[in-house]
């Protein structure tokens, strides 16, 4: 039969392509000869679209998947450090509709202890990092510096950090903040949560301006991929374009030189 493929039988062999296996011969009379797609393509398109998909891979994973966020403050400390550079895990938090979803992203609810990365809930445009201590439903309390959830101590020991030995109580009014060392008790909200620095005594958290609303959780803190030290804070901060090259500057010279080489790729805990 024309057009249909045999499978076994004794069909006829099928003659060669002398156009094909000789290409150094000429066509048959009244044969055109096909295109040749790379031929006709130029360079500059074929660059164009390795760099369009690249472009289109880079911001689906950052959308969805993975984003770089540099710690700025320390907040944190001695968990995560100034000028630490770390990946959020972004489709952890994030809902699947299906399983072949769930398998391929898999995807949880959060857990105490996970340091999340959120958009504050008083200036959506700016990122937080923090540790969540209070899921929904949990009562959340501070008594001398010590952290109580549901009416049992924490034992937060191994990544919490107190710079200050003072302790305010809770009725002082002059020169201390009576939220930072005892506060609460607190019931955590649904679809909420309550998160504190691990740097107790120099964080403004959930203790100053309240819970975290899931819908602004970004993701959770993954790693550290590189750490950048600096004694001047304009290589942290800076606006415009002459500070961005400076800061950019100062980066290269002092690259290795001030490289955390020790926190390259540790796990965020």
């Amino acid at each position: 039969m024309v057009g249909t493929e045999q499978v076994g039988g004794d069909a006829a062999p099928t003659p060669p392509l002398a156009a094909e296996a000789r290409p150094d011969l000429p066509l048959p009379a009244g044969t055109a000869a096909l295109p040749d797609d790379r031929l006709e393509r130029p360079a500059a398109r074929e660059y164009f679209e390795a760099l369009l998909i690249a472009i289109i891979f880079a911001t689906f994973a950052r959308t969805y998947v993975f984003q770089a966020f540099k710690i700025p403050s320390g907040s944190m400390e001695r968990n995560l450090l100034v000028g630490d550079h770390i990946l959020v895990n972004k489709f952890v938090y994030g809902p699947q509709a299906c399983a072949p979803e769930r398998w391929l992203l898999p995807e949880r609810e959060v857990r105490r202890g996970d340091v999340v990365v959120f958009r504050w809930p008083r200036d959506p445009s700016r990122d937080f990092i923090k540790r969540a201590v209070g899921l929904p439903g949990d009562t959340v309390r501070l008594i001398d510096k010590q952290l109580y959830v549901n009416d049992k101590r924490v034992e937060d020991g191994a990544y919490v950090s107190h710079i200050d030995s003072v302790i305010y109580p809770r009725s002082s009014v002059i020169g201390g903040n009576p939220s930072r060392d005892n506060f609460g008790p607190v019931t955590v909200p649904p679809a909420s949560y309550f998160c504190l620095g691990d740097n107790r005594d120099n964080s403004q958290d959930s203790r100053f301006w309240g819970m975290v609303p899931r819908k602004y959780l970004k993701g959770r803190a993954l790693l550290v991929y590189w750490s950048f030290q600096s004694d001047s804070p304009e290589v942290i901060e800076g606006t415009g374009l002459g500070a961005k090259l400076r800061q950019l500057g100062q980066v290269a010279f002092n690259f290795l030189g001030r490289t955390r080489w020790d926190r390259t790729f540790r796990l965020v805990r």
